[in-house]
């Protein structure tokens, strides 16, 4: 029998500062505003929630005063921080050093150079995103593929960043179009990028890939909002036919596999251990006959 966790799954560091800064607050304290979930899986938002962290989106925070509210790992636009010092909410702020950095690079280009153009390479309407175009008063350009870059306007300079936890192929891909575009109009040095995606996502698709060929089955556990769940799960099924996605405990009681099938459990950077313990335990369950209520 042999059933093993990929010890490089789990939170990455700013989504693990995020929920531990939650958890220490609410030691002392009964509850906690956050604003938008703090991570994209529903488990671990509902095991906080039970600890006292209540999720309120961007209307409702409108709406409070006198309080305190979590800035999840994701960051905020301006806006949010403005409309806070109005209505004297202290903010708890547990964004993710690395968008930190990113959201200070966009700003500082965007005051510098106001006749050029700000590209994110991204998904619109993701937290992190509408925190990076609130950098540049929403006039950043937001692109998902090559597809998109018909919305740039080549006669003037352009700056791309990438959202932090992109696909880095992908994004390659985009820096070779829009490099040819501008070479082509003879405008190279107006064509400017710099490498913002955070490395403990981008290597997690090379490691996973290793990860799903060494098991002759893969159960992938991950929040079905996570856009970096399915991208690895996506690695993840291309590796190894035989992968599974797996959002919640019981559904590996719905998968066909014996004490003689190899299992390996993996999942996104917004997954929490303690979940892919869980359903490491329920196949070793499975695959020695124990009824679940006879279990610890």
């Amino acid at each position: 029998m042999k059933v093993e966790i990929d010890t490089h799954s789990g939170f990455c560091f700013g989504v693990m500062d995020a929920v531990q800064t939650a958890e220490k607050w609410l030691q002392t304290h009964p509850s906690l505003y956050c604003l938008g979930d703090i991570v994209h899986n529903e488990v671990e938002v509902e095991r906080l929630s039970k600890l006292g962290l209540k999720i309120i989106r961007h209307e409702q925070f409108k709406e409070l005063h006198d309080t305190h509210v979590l800035i999840r790992a994701h960051g905020e636009p301006p806006e949010t921080y403005e409309i806070a010092k109005k209505n004297r909410i202290q903010l708890i702020d547990a964004t993710c050093p690395v968008v930190l950095n990113l959201q200070k690079k966009i700003k500082e280009q965007y005051l510098a150079e106001k006749e050029s153009q700000i590209l994110i390479f991204g998904k619109p309407g993701h937290a992190e995103v509408v925190g990076l175009q609130g950098q540049t008063d929403n006039e950043a350009i937001v692109i998902t593929s090559v597809e998109d870059l018909q919305q740039i306007d080549t006669s003037r300079p352009a700056y791309l960043y990438a959202q932090t936890t992109q696909n880095l192929e992908k994004y390659t891909q985009i820096i070779e179009k829009l490099t040819e575009i501008y070479k082509k109009e003879g405008r190279e040095t107006d064509f400017h990028y710099q490498d913002t995606i955070c490395r403990r996502v981008s290597n997690r698709a090379e490691q996973i890939k290793t990860f799903a060929k060494a098991y002759d089955m893969i159960l992938f556990v991950s929040g079905e909002k996570s856009s970096n769940g399915l991208y690895l799960y996506q690695t993840c099924l291309t590796a190894n036919p035989r992968s599974h996605f797996i959002f919640k405990i019981d559904q590996v009681d719905e998968i066909l596999f014996d004490s003689n099938t190899s299992i390996g459990i993996c999942g996104a950077t917004s997954t929490p251990m303690w979940l892919m313990e869980e359903v490491k335990k329920r196949v070793e369950e499975r695959m020695t006959g124990t009824p679940k209520n006879e279990t610890a």
